[in-house]
């Protein structure tokens, strides 16, 4: 296990969850609402909250994949740290998608702190958040 998950862990920001892998086809729901808002957000040329919307989608991906694991995240860091530990090193999920994850979240704290965004990004963003709402579904 990485050295940032183990932090995590000590931390207290991951917890061990035993209800979670209930939970995760109720996460993997949410990401499929909030994608579809992304969606049409993008369509009618609202770009900041397309990109809102299309990380939280992602978030709740990856919240869906750690609750299977019998997790649960108090930080969004240690989210996509436990994602990378407990599925990119494991060969599950190909660690490109940890890094779309990464840069989703910043590109939604650029759009919502400091109103950054602009509709190529939020394109790139809506396209890697369809491939992670697919990737999480295959693997629960």
């Amino acid at each position: 296990m990485s050295q940032e998950f183990n932090k995590c862990l000590e931390r207290g920001k991951i917890k061990s969850f035993s209800p979670g892998p209930k939970l995760a086809k109720k996460e993997l729901r949410l990401a499929q609402e909030d994608l579809a808002m992304s969606l049409k957000n993008l369509e009618e040329k609202n770009y900041r909250w397309s990109i809102v919307q299309s990380y939280y989608s992602m978030f709740h991906c990856a919240r869906a994949l750690l609750y299977s694991k019998e997790y649960r995240e108090k930080s969004h860091f240690c989210l996509i740290e436990a994602i990378r530990t407990l599925f990119c090193e494991t060969g599950k999920i190909n660690v490109s998608l940890v890094e779309s994850l990464l840069e989703a979240k910043n590109l939604r704290e650029a759009a919502d702190y400091y109103g950054d965004f602009s509709k190529i990004n939020c394109q790139k963003l809506t396209k890697k958040a369809l491939e992670f709402l697919k990737i999480a579904k295959g693997l629960l």
